[in-house]
């Protein structure tokens, strides 16, 4: 992690309250806690280093799937002019939607929908984060993709690896960085 940007973004937001209260004491540590619901809040380095490869502009908009508890919707909020975030449980939205308000996350919107399949009525984004993992990208999440725009999402079932895919005029060029674990994205 090199990007002053995406620490000071990580800095400013108070992960404690997008944590349940019976694991608030851990808020600020390094690592994965759970949210219910069979999900997790991903550990704030992962968070980071998904930011620092989808690189937002500061006039850009992100969509982000798999929601959650808002944490990464809310650092992605202070790198770009807006963030979608796309959570397929009601529940976990709703607390997402209520934690972003108490930070003062005023650039997000949260929306209760399959995730895999994007929003094709609010695309082209300038970058994707996928907070689950897949054998691979969405085909409506790549075509969703504005022309420079950035994927980053982790592949594969139980070895997966970050992955950046970013769309030109030429195409669509995948890069692998490091290992990871997320929860497996759910379609449909």
């Amino acid at each position: 992690m090199r990007d002053a940007r995406v620490l000071a973004a990580v800095a400013a937001v108070p992960r404690e309250l997008f944590v349940p209260d019976d694991v608030r004491e851990h808020a600020y540590a390094d690592a994965a806690l759970p949210l219910g619901e069979g999900q997790t809040i991903s550990q704030p380095t992962v968070v980071a280093r998904m930011a620092e490869l989808a690189a937002p502009s500061a006039d850009g908009v992100v969509l982000e799937v798999g929601g959650g508890s808002g944490y990464a919707a809310a650092v992605l909020a202070q790198l770009c002019r807006l963030v979608v975030t796309v959570e397929r449980l009601q529940q976990l939205a709703e607390g997402a939607r209520a934690a972003l308000t108490q930070a003062g996350a005023e650039n997000v919107e949260v929306v209760v929908a399959d995730g895999c399949a994007g929003l094709p009525e609010r695309a082209p984004f300038d970058a994707i984060i996928v907070s689950a993992a897949t054998r691979r990208a969405p085909a409506a999440l790549l075509e969703q993709l504005a022309d420079g725009g950035r994927l980053v999402l982790p592949l594969g079932a139980r070895r997966q690896v970050l992955v950046r895919v970013t769309r030109s005029g030429a195409g669509l060029r995948q890069e692998v960085f490091e290992r990871v674990r997320f929860v497996p994205l759910i379609c449909g």
